[in-house]
């Protein structure tokens, strides 16, 4: 089970975070966002953490600014983008995850068209905000899933309901992205939690 933390934007913060077994850590670069990221700190982050961009509805320009700029490792769509758009992001070299908001009604058919594109799928629940809600949606519809492509659960998931993600009988389920239940304030992670978080995930 992978972990994922997104909406870092803070030197010590960051530092500490690399010193746990964690896999990706997530970058927020939407202006709307209370975690954006204007001027990413200076700071080594260890190489077997894989870098992650989170873009809403950006142009093709800025997402292959940041790219540079911050040396990212993957690409994350959490809006409304199409599948072309993902499909050319993929034949200019990025890796993508593109995130769905899903409630009761959510028409996992959707995924298809972005299967070719997409190297990962990240499932959030749906809210009022592209993501960061700190909601969960009902764990169960995900038995409808039948896409090919392993996702990132995400959506409020706290310590109390790592137990209930690991019982989930699910192949394609690849690992967990976190933020605004294990948070001080925005962009500001509670590392103790966090490092229970890893112990809870990589113990079972």
């Amino acid at each position: 089970m992978k972990i994922k933390v997104c909406g870092m934007r803070l030197a010590s913060n960051i530092k500490d975070l690399g010193a746990l077994e964690i896999d990706f850590i997530g970058f927020i670069f939407y202006p709307k966002s209370s975690r954006n990221v204007e001027i990413l700190p200076v700071i080594e982050i260890p190489k077997r953490i894989q870098r992650v961009g989170v873009f809403v509805n950006a142009s093709l320009e800025e997402i292959e600014q940041r790219i540079q700029e911050f040396s990212l490792d993957y690409i994350q769509l959490h809006g409304d983008e199409s599948p072309k758009f993902c499909q050319v992001l993929k034949e200019k070299g990025h890796t993508l995850f593109k995130a769905f908001a899903v409630d009761d009604n959510f028409d996992f058919s959707v995924l298809k068209a972005y299967e070719d594109a997409c190297a990962y799928f990240l499932l959030d629940a749906k809210g009022s905000a592209y993501g960061g809600n700190g909601i969960q949606f009902d764990w169960r519809i995900l038995n409808q899933y039948t896409s090919s492509k392993p996702f990132l659960l995400s959506g409020g998931i706290d310590l109390e309901s790592v137990q209930s993600v690991l019982n989930l009988q699910l192949p394609q389920l690849y690992g967990i992205d976190v933020n605004s239940k294990f948070e001080l304030s925005p962009a500001l992670k509670d590392i103790p939690k966090l490092k229970e978080l890893v112990k809870k995930i990589k113990n079972s």
